[in-house]
């Protein structure tokens, strides 16, 4: 068991407070990932959990028991940091079983843990190399080996994947998740890339300011946000955000941009908007799509609109788009062919829009 609960944490620096009375339950097991942009805190919350990091106030418990004033070594933590923290002049199996010899743990069981890991990592044929011998991901393998080995209750990962090239993160994402699946513990995430926090995450934490601005799945942020913050910061491209007024006309109900260009809002229980009421329109790109012989959208759901930008990824292509002076992001299919300046047909997918509140940036529809 592996239960980690923060109840009001604050952090402050002299007067300047960076952590705002965090409250977070993690499971037994579970991967949680705490994203969010540079300076929001993440960091500073995993550091205040591994006890590296001193707390201003509020609790930390693991498994029921408070270890505020719990030694680091003492916690029964792991952590890989960005850095990987390597020792140059110790090869691969002194570097991963550096902690159990300082714990005293008997030879044959610290070769045996070294050996069933490096396994695991595949570092098997690299045990007697020194860290400049090998490549950076081999190198934050060894990383995660030497915590791996300790058998602890939780692991803390800081941005361990940032100092690596596109392909090596993604192959890591891959590794670092089938590690959660084989040894079975509790995991904790720091990250700044969304992306990560998309594919490794149970759960994902959204940090904002010291303040947490929502908990859920991957999922549940991306097709349900709480406010513009989350909207905009989980998926990829960001999520549309313009800001309009809500139309009431002839007993319907639309979204009125500045420039003039007039949506309506589909009828959802529970929900009443005023006339004139200043909202933000939240749309995801793969909800605008050119329009085609399969488009199945009501006809006013269709709009004419000008290609901008085309940024072709292959599998699928972005576009910027100019629909009665909104600017938009779309997607299409990847082989369609579009040019800067074409006319196109977009179909909005309208059941999938959100509506923020405009001055308090929550989602009220």
């Amino acid at each position: 068991m592996a239960e980690l609960k923060l109840k009001n944490i604050v952090k402050k620096y002299g007067k300047i407070q960076v952590v705002h009375g965090v409250n977070l339950d993690i499971k037994d097991k579970e991967f949680i990932v705490l994203v969010g942009p540079s300076g929001c805190g993440k960091s500073t919350l995993l550091r205040m959990i591994a006890g590296l990091e001193e707390i201003s106030g509020g609790t930390i418990s693991i498994d029921g028991v408070v270890v505020n004033d719990v030694a680091p070594k003492d916690r029964g933590l792991a952590m890989v940091f960005q850095n990987y923290a390597l020792y140059p002049h110790m090869n691969v199996f002194d570097n991963m079983s550096f902690g159990l010899k300082l714990n005293k743990t008997p030879k044959s069981e610290i070769k045996q843990r070294v050996e069933k890991v490096a396994i695991v990592l595949g570092l098997e044929t690299f045990l007697l190399r020194k860290p400049h011998e090998l490549s950076g991901g081999q190198r934050q393998r060894v990383a995660m080996g030497r915590a791996m080995v300790r058998e602890p209750s939780i692991f803390l990962f800081d941005e361990p994947l940032s100092n690596l090239d596109a392909k090596l993160r993604i192959q890591m994402r891959a590794e670092i998740k089938l590690m959660h699946q084989r040894v079975d513990s509790t995991m904790v995430y720091v990250t700044h890339d969304q992306v990560e926090a998309m594919t490794l995450a149970d759960r994902i934490v959204v940090l904002k300011d010291g303040y947490i601005e929502q908990v859920g799945t991957p999922l549940e942020l991306f097709s349900h946000p709480v406010n513009t913050f989350v909207a905009g910061f989980i998926g990829t491209p960001p999520m549309n955000l313009v800001e309009c007024k809500i139309l009431k006309e002839a007993g319907h109900t639309f979204i009125q941009f500045e420039a003039g260009l007039k949506m309506p809002v589909p009828d959802k229980e529970g929900v009443d908007l005023a006339h004139d009421q200043e909202v933000v329109l939240g749309l995801r790109a793969e909800e605008i799509i050119p329009i085609n012989t399969h488009t199945q959208l009501p006809e006013e759901w269709r709009f004419a609109g000008i290609v901008k930008v085309v940024e072709p990824l292959g599998n699928e292509t972005h576009l910027h788009v100019d629909i009665m002076g909104v600017q938009l992001m779309s997607k299409s299919e990847g082989r369609q062919i579009l040019k800067p300046n074409q006319d196109i047909s977009l179909g909005l997918n309208l059941n999938e829009m959100h509506l923020f509140d405009a001055k308090t940036t929550k989602v009220i529809y």
